[in-house]
This record gives structure tokens, C-alpha cells and sequence, in this order.
């Protein structure tokens, strides 16, 4: 059995479930766990990923009014691993190569013979339902089960702690800078389960946009930055833009130090096993009072 994984999460996943040895090619993007980096990369970015934030928002918005997928696969190394499973994703067109390319590709490239494992993360029970999906396909639906349930505990027994807590500060989560783009889909709930309150975007909905003017209306008493694909030394890179703004420093979190970089690339982004970290992440930087600091410095640090 031959699998190419063209989405990070998707490479975690796989890996997760025990079949990292079976994986014989990977998106450009997929590099955990480390030993991933060694395989032959599938896909390509249409985009310049190392611009700056605004630049990248324009060549996204440019390249889907084309109807278009930000990154294209690489058809003849696709060809040449002859893989039995392609496992994409059907969540997002900015984050992997779409769906419909994918089977263009098995079609032309693979004669149709290829099975493409289709995810649709919109909230956690959809990442769940993810990973027993791939169980599944792969032929064993209780090894995702089990996998499933262990993340699933892990997550609880936080959230349990924190439901705990009197304090709820109200949260507002940044997923892209350059414009403003607010946390949706899975973060919503990973705030309220972190024992925050979340203030802007819904669970299982696109991370919507939002304005300087709104979060000064809504003054929240923690502001989390964790752009999409942007670890935490690129993130505190991009910030200055929005820093420099004076109406940036009117928000009571700003004056409070309440405002924190977060490392979206490995954790927030990634509707993967790894959102686990990602909820600790959060607690840690809610609740430092409760929380033994694991991941500071290396996945989050105070602006």
C-alpha cells in the first residue's frame, strides 16, 4: 500500500494511525513528523509563500477569482510513486491543492486508479471523523477509532479543568494580519474549552474577516495571533503593520500585555492530532495561574 499525503494535517494523521511507513510522498508543506521531510514533494505553490502577509493575501485573492487553487500538484512525481491512496481536502482551496485537481490528476496521470481520501475539517467532530475516515480507508476503522478516543480524553480532562476556573477572559483569536482575519472553524471551540470566552467567528464556519474597529469595540481581554502557516518567529515578523497602528494601541490588551504570538504553522492550522498541543497552548496562555507552561517560547510568547 502506497500513500501521498498533499496536506500536512493529513501527513499527521497518517502518521498517527501507525502508516508513516507507507507514506511515499508528501505536499510541500508536510513537515511533521520530521521524518517526513525526507520524502519526494507532490505539489507546489502558485504563490511567493515567503512574501509578506499582504502581498500573500493578494495572490490568493487573484489566483481563486481565477478559479484556481493556490498550489498545483506535480503530475509526474505523482505518476512516478504510483500511490493507492492520495489523501487532500476539501475544507479550504488556500490550503492545499483542490479536490478537483486532485482528480484531474488520478485521472490523467494515475488511469483513475489511485482512491482519493477526501477530509472536510469544519470543527473537531469533523477532524475526528477525519481520522476514522482514513482508518477506514486504509482498512482499519478501529485503529482511527482508538486513536479518536484517546484525543478525545486528553482534550476533555483540559477542558474539564478549565470549566473548572471563574475566570473567563474573552478572547479574541487572529488568523491572518494583513488584512484582519478572525480564528473560525475548530479555534471557537478550542477558546471556549481553553475556558475562555470567544468573541469573533463560529465553530464549523470559514474564519471570517474583521476590522480594527470592531476589536476596539469589542475590547477583548486577550488578543491571540496565530496566523495560518506562519510559525512563531514569522509571525512576530509581520506584526509591525498592525503594531504601528495608533488604534492598535487603544485596545485595552495592548496597554494590559495581553497580547500573544502563537505558532499557527505546526498547531492552530492544522485540523490534525495535534490540536491536542493546541489546546494546551491556549490554557497556558488563559490561565497561567493554572497551567504548567510546556510550550512557551517554543510554540507561543507574550507580543
Amino acid at each position: 500500500m502506497r500513500i501521498v499525503s498533499l496536506l500536512p494535517s493529513a501527513t499527521e494523521i497518517v502518521c498517527a494511525l501507525g502508516y508513516g511507513d507507507l507514506l511515499v510522498g508528501r505536499s510541500h508543506e508536510c513537515d511533521y513528523p520530521p521524518s517526513v521531510s525526507e520524502l519526494p514533494v507532490c505539489s507546489r505553490p502558485r504563490i511567493t509563500i515567503d512574501a509578506r502577509g499582504a502581498a500573500i493575501d493578494h495572490s490568493v485573492r487573484t489566483i481563486v477569482s481565477q478559479g484556481l487553487s493556490v498550489y498545483e500538484i506535480d503530475e509526474e512525481t505523482l505518476r512516478s510513486l504510483a500511490p493507492d491512496f492520495i489523501v487532500t481536502q476539501t475544507q479550504c482551496e488556500v490550503c492545499a491543492v483542490s479536490e478537483r485537481e486532485v482528480e484531474q490528476a488520478v485521472r490523467d496521470w494515475l488511469d483513475g486508479e489511485a482512491e482519493i481520501v477526501s477530509l472536510h475539517p469544519g470543527r473537531l467532530e469533523d477532524v475526528w471523523a477525519d481520522i476514522v475516515r482514513v482508518a477506514e480507508a486504509l482498512g482499519n476503522r478501529r485503529n482511527g477509532e482508538d486513536v479518536v478516543a484517546t484525543l478525545r480524553e486528553r482534550m476533555s480532562g483540559i477542558a474539564d479543568t478549565m470549566a473548572a476556573l471563574e475566570r473567563r477572559p474573552r478572547v479574541a483569536t487572529i488568523e491572518w494580519i494583513e488584512p484582519l482575519m478572525a480564528g473560525g472553524n475548530w479555534m471557537p471551540e478550542l477558546v471556549r474549552m481553553a475556558g475562555g470566552e470567544n468573541l469573533f467567528g463560529e465553530a464549523g464556519e470559514h474564519s471570517p474577516w474583521m476590522t480594527l474597529d470592531a476589536l476596539r469595540e469589542a475590547q477583548p481581554d486577550v488578543v491571540v495571533v496565530t496566523p495560518c502557516g506562519f510559525d512563531l518567529p514569522r509571525t512576530r515578523s509581520e506584526m509591525a503593520p498592525l503594531t504601528a497602528l495608533a488604534e492598535w494601541q487603544t485596545l485595552e490588551a495592548v496597554k494590559n500585555g495581553q497580547v500573544y504570538l502563537a505558532d499557527g504553522h505546526n498547531f492552530f492550522n492544522r485540523p490534525g492530532p495535534r490540536l491536542v498541543e493546541s489546546l494546551e497552548i491556549l490554557t497556558e496562555i488563559l490561565h497561567p495561574e493554572s497551567t504548567a507552561s510546556r510550550h512557551r517560547g517554543a510554540a507561543w510568547a507574550p507580543l
